[in-house]
């Protein structure tokens, strides 16, 4: 049932992009927050400017790390070095730590003024998975995760919740290391073979296969089904409801 291996206890859900719609939030403040950067930096050195590209750069760099992970994977990416910083380094710090939180800050500001979508089917998908019996799990990279359960009133859904805040805690390394997921396990009492993940990001089926997870299922919500399969999905679904009837 609900396409899940008869030994299942447990299902793990990335946030962004797989439950809610905010992975186009995140993409939209990451592309501001480097576009601005970026003219900045080249109207300094005299390179020519190149946007970023809130497709293919953030699919590749960012999406689904950590917010310091994707800051520094997308400026390596471009040959560019700048100091790290600190945590508490203002919007307009020209660090890694001051993009990052100029990132996080726009993103708070697009949920504030928009609010949060959910993903219908996903939601319905994981009533279901709940009705069944299995335990679940919200495993994100993002250190807004509590914020955005609360506006899209979704929290209720999820037996635990491992994020950006909570592996900071624990000093859990990010995706596409398999330590949230694992945690996430843990905390449900499940082991990695009884249950299943379910990511759209190329860094979370990644996480998702070094886990050695019963099940990974990649979520193809921009076209990338070939990708998602070759980083470690073993299904991809364009939504969760088409697990529905299987």
């Amino acid at each position: 049932m609900l396409g899940l291996p008869d030994t299942a206890r447990a299902c793990l859900f990335d946030l962004d992009g797989v439950v809610t719609k905010t992975a186009l939030v995140h993409a939209a403040a990451w592309k501001e927050m480097f576009d601005d950067f970026l003219r900045r930096y080249d109207a300094q050195t005299g390179a020519a400017f190149v946007p970023f590209d809130a497709v293919h750069e953030y699919d590749r760099y960012v999406d689904g790390k950590p917010r310091l992970d994707g800051t520094r994977s997308f400026l390596q990416a471009r040959g560019i070095e700048l100091p790290e910083g600190e945590p508490s380094d203002p919007p307009t710090a020209l660090t890694v730590n001051g993009l990052s939180n100029r990132k996080n800050a726009l993103v708070l500001e697009m949920i504030d003024k928009n609010g949060v979508e959910v993903y219908d089917g996903s939601v319905r998908y994981i009533r279901a998975v709940r009705a069944a019996g299995l335990k679940t799990a919200v495993v994100s990279s993002s250190a807004n995760t509590a914020q955005v359960l609360e506006v899209a009133r979704i929290a209720d859904l999820f037996d635990t919740r491992i994020d950006g805040v909570i592996a900071k805690q624990r000093g859990l390394a990010g995706k596409p290391a398999p330590d949230t997921f694992l945690a996430a396990a843990q905390d449900l009492g499940v082991a990695a073979a009884q249950a299943a993940v379910f990511e759209d990001a190329l860094a979370g089926v990644e996480a998702g296969r070094a886990g050695h997870f019963g099940l990974v299922v990649g979520v193809d919500r921009t076209g990338q089904a070939k990708e998602l399969l070759e980083h470690g999905a073993d299904i991809v679904v364009r939504d969760l409801e088409e697990l529905l009837d299987r």
